[in-house]
């Protein structure tokens, strides 16, 4: 199949993927089940890519595994999360915010959400599944280290957080537990960390400097867009103790603490 034929399968995917979200929440009233879908998605796309693409098997086997792997765990941790929980304070201030248009723009705002999605499918698969030969061992297993490395980090991190609010004691306190003792949010570490695995694929490749836009994309995300900044202004005025911990701890790389 050609890159363009794959990408509009891609986006027709997403497209339905974000639409079936969107049906989910109408019906249950909790927007943060797109989470999950975007995980699951992207990770499919990551399989979809792999499958279509004219790369040698080896490294398209790996490019499937990698992000099949990544999708599927941060998609179940994100669904096992939000299914029937209280909707996530980001949508519900959106539906607050929307009245009674609040289905029609949370439609849009989903299918919104597909422009960068299929950019960092694109940016972070395509190369690999489209490239002409293979990178070599070394960078198929480094690869699938730094793949490893940030799905075990992530994992850990996200485990860490629901240990600490699962103890009635630590209730509107801030986790300084573990890895969260050393960054103010690990996971979103470990997740840009994670878009770094698909240039070890790339490598040796004309493509190789589309494989650099994925994890950039995904620092723009977090760091000015739609992680960080509407998190942290939340929890700096909701939880006590929040605005003394952003100062003595580091925003995104795990960092020794300050004071």
């Amino acid at each position: 199949m050609t890159p363009l034929h794959a990408v509009l399968c891609a986006a027709a995917f997403l497209f339905a993927a974000k639409t079936v979200a969107w049906l989910i929440q109408r019906s249950q009233g909790n927007g943060g089940i797109v989470d999950a879908l975007w995980a699951w998605a992207l990770g499919g796309l990551a399989v979809w890519f792999a499958a279509v693409g004219t790369a040698p098997t080896p490294v398209r086997i790996t490019l499937g595994l990698m992000g099949g792997l990544w999708g599927l765990r941060l998609g179940t941790y994100l669904w096992q999360r939000n299914w029937r929980s209280a909707e996530d304070w980001r949508y519900a201030k959106f539906r607050a915010e929307w009245g009674n248009k609040a289905q029609s723009k949370m439609f849009w705002f989903f299918q919104f959400q597909n422009l960068f999605t299929l950019a960092l499918a694109c940016s972070a698969f395509m190369p690999a599944a489209y490239r002409e030969g293979e990178p070599g061992a070394l960078a198929l297993g480094l690869a699938v280290l730094i793949l490893l490395t940030s799905v075990v980090g992530e994992g850990l991190a996200d485990a860490q957080l629901r240990a600490f609010k699962a103890e009635p004691a630590n209730r509107g306190q801030v986790c300084e537990k573990g890895l969260w003792a050393y960054s103010r949010h690990p996971n979103y570490f470990f997740e840009c960390v994670h878009w770094l695995a698909y240039l070890p694929l790339a490598w040796g490749s004309d493509l190789l400097p589309w494989t650099l836009a994925a994890p950039a994309v995904m620092v723009l995300l977090i760091v000015k867009i739609s992680g960080v900044p509407l998190l942290e202004r939340e929890m700096a005025q909701r939880k006590p103790g929040y605005a003394a911990y952003m100062k003595r701890t580091s925003m995104l790389v795990p960092l020794r603490r300050r004071g």
